[in-house]
């Protein structure tokens, strides 16, 4: 059954979208100033790229997370949104600031923004990832506070379920979580240590909630598998997750000045938290295997696949590849780590979101699923994207192990600026995939406005 009020979620998907473009368009810029150094300089200096690249990978998600939130809580709850004129003014605020930002990142050098928006008063501002203005941080409170009260009271009058239990939980602890991202201690180890409770705890704790949520709710709907069955696998992915992502904060800790025991800890809960990605590919398949009927969208199911596959390489795989301390010990902070962010991102949080988009789009226009011509394009735009993402995380892993070997280990290490020259071959390939992901991307968005013979079950 479809709800008036879950149309309010296209807002956010497209928005979502058009901060996805910006994203990629960016990341090809850093691409590119990795192998020709004043490429766009003083224009887009690199520091001002790469703020852009990442900020916009941040918002875009939570705009993604969003919209899946407006319109999978309505209908597991099975009422009408609270109220969808305050989800449509939260959207509007998110995006003029989400747009404000990167317009200051741009046009003022990143001190003078600083001191333009009273950074002085609160220090918040510096910190990878958590760039943003102290203004902007407070605006995202405010839509968060807002987007959080919505849909509590949407549950409240509603259906409880499982998968909007732990939906909510998840969306509560990112609220909760980002709030860290306002306490900036003058120590620097303490400040690294609380600044990795927003960024761990978000990327391998809370954000692993929603997604688990989001795709038993999208299998649900496509597969017909009982929801008992698949509510069951839900409960044990996020204790898995909670157990091993909490405690896993400690490979962060390993050389920022925490104590030893960090390294043990941190290497044994590291090791086990890729088996709730595991068991979320072998839940995704195993739903599908178990399905009653066969969904025109196939696309999305095809999505809802690729999302456990990729999460459990990405995160799962290359994430282990890194974590035990005296492999760290080496790898930290070279392109190993470059590799595992980027097919983490996309696996886990890029492919779910997409997978929502997938899903839903096509019901809040009117019908089950795309044409068949369209899920044809939108099948290319899966491989062509996952296809390229997989090289990138291949190119940047031979990087990092070259980089480690030349830097790191060799009997007379280079130094770094040498070393980088080293790996250019690398980057020049990485750019090429990117640009693929690109076209990839392009045509997953040409796909939603593809006419033809429409799907049929």
């Amino acid at each position: 059954m479809q709800y008036q009020s879950q149309a309010v979620a296209k807002y956010y998907f497209v928005g979502a979208i058009g901060l996805f473009v910006a994203q990629i368009l960016f990341g090809l810029i850093m691409g590119l100033q990795y192998v020709i150094g004043d490429f766009l300089f003083p224009e887009i200096p690199f520091n001002v790229a790469r703020m852009v690249h990442t900020n916009a990978l941040i918002v875009w998600l939570l705009m993604g997370f969003m919209g899946s939130a407006y319109y999978l809580i309505p209908e597991e709850s099975e009422t009408e949104l609270y109220s969808p004129k305050l989800a449509v003014a939260m959207f509007w605020i998110f995006l003029v600031a989400a747009a404000a930002t990167v317009a200051g990142y741009l046009l003022v050098p990143y001190a003078g923004l600083a001191k333009m928006t009273g950074n002085d008063l609160w220090p918040t501002m510096g910190r990878e990832f958590l760039e943003q203005p102290t203004i902007t941080k407070l605006g995202i409170v405010v839509v968060a506070l807002a987007f959080l009260f919505n849909l509590t009271m949407t549950m409240l009058k509603g259906r409880k379920t499982a998968i909007s239990l732990v939906l909510m939980i998840g969306l509560w602890g990112l609220s909760i979580f980002f709030l860290f991202s306002f306490y900036n201690p003058d120590n620097i180890v303490k400040d690294k240590f609380f600044w990795w409770w927003t960024v761990h705890l978000w990327v391998e704790g809370v954000w692993e909630l929603i997604l688990g949520a989001i795709l038993a709710f999208v299998l649900i709907k496509v597969t017909g598998v009982d929801r008992e069955v698949i509510e069951k696998w839900l409960y044990v992915i996020i204790t898995l997750t909670l157990i091993t992502g909490i405690i896993g904060t400690g490979h962060h800790y390993y050389w920022i000045g925490t104590p030893e025991y960090w390294q043990w800890w941190g290497s044994i809960f590291s090791a086990l938290e890729p088996i709730p990605f595991f068991a979320m590919t072998l839940f995704a398949f195993n739903m599908v295997n178990r399905r009653r009927r066969e969904h025109p969208n196939k696309a999305a199911t095809l999505w809802a696949l690729g999302t456990g596959v990729m999460s459990f390489l990405g995160a799962g795989v290359w994430g282990f590849l890194h974590t035990l301390s005296p492999v760290n010990y080496y790898t930290h902070g070279t392109q190993i780590t470059a590799a595992h962010g980027h097919m983490a991102f996309y696996g886990a949080y890029v492919m779910v979101v997409l997978t929502m988009i997938s899903y839903a789009m096509p019901l809040m226009r009117g019908r089950a699923a795309n044409s068949n011509k369209a899920q044809v394009m939108e099948m290319w735009s899966f491989w062509l994207m996952t296809v390229s993402i997989v090289f990138i995380t291949l190119f940047l892993t031979a990087a990092g192990i070259l980089q480690i070997w030349l830097q790191r280990v060799a009997a007379v290490p280079m130094s770094f600026m040498d070393t980088q020259a080293q790996l250019s071959l690398f980057y020049w390939l990485r750019e090429g995939a990117g640009v693929i992901f690109l076209i990839g991307l392009v045509v997953y968005i040409v796909s939603f406005f593809c006419k033809g013979e429409t799907a049929k079950a």
